[in-house]
């Protein structure tokens, strides 16, 4: 005996479909209020983007830090030339 393959897909929570994607499209798109992702999907998202962060943290703490701008304390020797002010 065959079971029921389990699935997260929010179409086959709908009671009103009548089994056509176009029908849930149309539910979806007249009720915007009842679709929603799932609590499951929005944690696991919110845990990515906190990993992602670290990363992104660790990363620039760990990398070569470059002077981008460097001091203006050289006293206007580096004006740019055919600047008569």
């Amino acid at each position: 005996m065959t079971r029921k393959k389990k699935t997260r897909s929010l179409a086959d929570k709908v009671t009103i479909r009548t089994g056509r994607r176009k029908d849930y499209k149309k539910w979806r798109h007249d009720n915007p209020d009842q679709v929603a992702p799932s609590r499951r999907f929005v944690a696991k998202k919110q845990q990515q983007r906190k990993l992602q962060a670290v990363r992104k943290l660790a990363r620039q703490q760990s990398g070569q830090e470059i002077a981008i701008h460097p001091d203006k304390t050289d006293g206007g020797a580096n004006k740019p030339q055919g600047d008569d002010s």
